[in-house]
């Protein structure tokens, strides 16, 4: 499934709680300045691309395109990965804390990612 990029007003929506649909969407945070950003992506969309995850919905926003977004999801810089549950007029976001020990190129290790997933999804 590809990676979709998400307006500002997209996830507002998300955010805000205006999505009717059950749905669990994955969404990297990022800058064009950012070089974890740029190597991150392959991993990313390697996962979007996991039949295992078939049923979550993969974006990407911009940091740039609305800012103060860090701060209204309580979220230090980027790369950052969140997830979004939506449905009956709710929404859920939860952020994947910043390891403990980043990776040296991509500030997270696809495993955390993974794993964040999961938890969430478990939740």
């Amino acid at each position: 499934m590809p990676v979709t990029r998400l307006s500002k007003a997209a996830l507002m929506k998300l955010i805000e709680g205006q999505v009717k649909e059950e749905a669990q969407c994955i969404v990297q945070f990022y800058s064009n300045s950012c070089h974890l950003c740029h190597n991150l992506q392959e991993y990313y969309q390697q996962l979007a691309d996991d039949p295992s995850y078939a049923d979550l919905h993969f974006f990407a926003f911009n940091i740039e395109d609305a800012p103060g977004i860090s701060e209204r999801l309580n979220f230090n810089g980027v790369p950052t990965i969140s997830s979004i549950v939506t449905g009956n007029g709710e929404s859920v976001v939860k952020i994947l804390a910043d390891p403990m020990e980043p990776h040296k190129k991509t500030w997270y290790r696809v495993s955390e990612i993974k794993e964040f997933i999961e938890k969430g999804d478990k939740e």
